[in-house]
């Protein structure tokens, strides 16, 4: 600021001089006292307003470094507050730094459960298949022998199937000859029976008969014995009837 009005006290010293050099020779004394004391003037008003700047400059100085001294108290205020929250939000910080931490620790930890599980999981995985394979092969051989036991099962059916056709077929056939045997004894049987009954009726017949004749003898032999009798009484009768 003051060397800009230094600037504008030389410019119009300038014109000053410049003026001067249009005043005619006349004049020349008059203007040249007038002009020193014009310039006197003009240096006592310099002096005056240097030293009115320097006041004003001064009290401006005083006012800005006053206004400067609350700006800087402010913004120490603001400083120190910020330092404050800075403070405040490092123990934050920490606090937050010491949780991931805590929690990085932790994720560490797991991913070490976690890759520690993985290979587990995958050995277990490996053991599954190994196990799987094994049982694929155990189910092909078993399926393979379920196959021939029941080819075997199967021969074996149709052979008892035949034995039992054949078996059946001897019983029929047994069966068969029994009933031709049984047949044949009855038939056997009832001829004989027939005949017996036959040599049996003539036997009763024969025993009827002689039955019949000795009935008719003896009947005969009655009647003669009876005749006899019969005569015997009437002789009898009738000697008896002479006597009296």
């Amino acid at each position: 600021m003051a060397k800009k009005k230094k600037i504008k006290l030389r410019q119009k010293k300038n014109n000053g001089l410049a003026k001067i050099a249009t005043i005619t020779t006349n004049s020349l004394s008059k203007a040249i006292v007038n002009f020193k004391k014009n310039q006197e003037i003009k240096k006592i008003k310099e002096i005056k307003l240097r030293k009115l700047q320097e006041k004003n400059d001064l009290l401006k100085e005083k006012k800005e470094l006053k206004i400067w001294e609350e700006k800087l108290k402010k913004e120490d205020n603001k400083l120190r507050q910020k330092e404050d929250e800075l403070k405040f939000k490092e123990k934050e910080l920490k606090l937050k730094e010491d949780e991931q931490k805590i929690e990085n620790e932790r994720l560490t930890k797991k991913d070490e459960n976690l890759v520690f599980l993985t290979n587990d999981l995958r050995n277990k995985e490996k053991d599954l298949k190994l196990k799987e394979e094994e049982q694929n092969r155990k189910d092909i051989d078993l399926k393979v022998r379920e196959e021939q036991q029941k080819n075997l099962e199967l021969k074996e059916k149709r052979k008892k199937e035949r034995a039992l056709k054949l078996a059946k077929e001897e019983e029929e056939k047994q069966k068969e000859l029994e009933y031709i045997k049984i047949k044949e004894w009855e038939e056997n049987f009832d001829r004989e029976k027939k005949a017996k009954e036959h040599q049996e009726n003539l036997r009763e017949q024969r025993l009827r008969q002689k039955e019949l004749e000795k009935l008719r003898s003896y009947e005969e032999k009655e009647n003669i014995v009876e005749k006899n009798f019969s005569s015997s009484l009437e002789n009898f009768d009738v000697n008896k009837n002479k006597e009296h």
